[in-house]
C-alpha cells in the first residue's frame, strides 16, 4: 500500500500538527478521506493539547518505535475505514446479475422459483425485473436457498438454486413472466455508484463487464 504524504516534520507531535492533518477532513467530504487523516509518530513524543485536540477532532495518531508496525498500523486502520464504508452502504449496492427460471413453486407473492445463475452474482436484497416484458418489476429477493440451505449469494458454479421474491402481489408467474424469460438484476445510477466507489475490489472481472452491460441496458451513464 502506498500512503499518501501531506507533510513532514521532526520532534513532537504539536497541538499545529494535528490541526495541519485535519487537511482531509476540511478540504474532502469527511467520508471520503477519513482514512487519510492520520499521523503516523515514529518514535517520537505526542504533546498532552495535541492528543486531547486530536481526540476531539476525529484525527487518528498512531505510534510506534518500529517503523514496519507504523506501517501495519496504518494498513489495518484503513481496511477498517473501508469495511465501515462497505457496511454503511451494503442495502444500497445491487449487484448485476442474469438468471434463467428452471421453474416455478409458488406463481404468486411471495413467488418461490428455482433459477440458474448463468452471469453475475445474486444476493439477497437484489431487485429483480424482465427487461423483455419492459422492465416489469417483479420483486426483491428475500431469501436463496440450495439443497434446503440457505445462501446469502450464488454464482453460476452454484447450480440451480431456490429464491423467494417478494414484491407486487398483482404480479403472476407464468403469467406475467413465463420460463424462457431472463431475469436482471434491476439497477440504479445510484446503486452503480455505491457499487464503483465501495464495492469496487470485489468486483470480479465478469461482474464489471456485466455491470458495464447492463447500466447501457438501462440507460445509465
Amino acid at each position: 500500500m502506498k500512503i499518501p504524504v501531506a507533510n513532514i516534520c521532526v520532534g513532537p507531535v504539536s497541538k499545529e500538527d494535528v490541526m495541519r492533518a485535519m487537511a482531509p477532513l476540511i478540504l474532502q467530504e469527511k467520508a471520503a478521506k477519513e482514512e487519510f487523516a492520520v499521523i503516523l509518530a515514529f518514535d517520537v513524543k505526542i504533546m498532552a493539547d495535541a492528543q486531547e485536540f486530536a481526540d476531539t477532532n476525529g484525527i487518528k495518531v498512531m505510534t510506534a518505535n518500529i517503523i514496519y508496525h507504523l506501517f501495519d498500523q496504518f494498513t489495518e486502520h484503513v481496511n477498517m475505514v473501508k469495511e465501515k464504508r462497505k457496511k454503511e452502504h451494503l442495502k444500497l449496492a445491487i449487484w448485476p446479475c442474469v438468471l434463467r427460471p428452471v421453474a416455478f413453486f409458488n406463481k404468486k407473492d411471495p413467488i418461490i422459483m428455482g433459477v440458474d445463475v448463468i452471469e453475475g452474482v445474486l444476493k439477497i436484497g437484489t431487485p429483480l425485473c424482465v427487461p423483455e416484458k419492459d422492465r416489469l418489476r417483479i420483486g426483491v429477493v428475500e431469501s436463496i436457498e440450495r439443497d434446503h440451505k440457505p445462501l446469502q449469494a450464488a454464482r453460476i458454479l452454484d447450480g440451480s438454486v431456490a429464491i423467494r421474491v417478494r414484491g407486487d402481489d398483482s404480479i403472476l408467474a407464468g403469467r406475467h413472466f413465463e420460463l424462457s424469460n431472463k431475469l436482471y438484476s434491476f439497477l440504479t445510477f445510484d446503486s452503480c455508484q455505491v457499487l464503483n466507489q465501495y464495492f469496487a475490489d470485489e468486483l470480479t472481472a465478469e461482474d464489471a463487464a456485466l455491470l458495464k452491460k447492463l447500466k447501457k441496458l438501462y440507460g445509465i451513464f
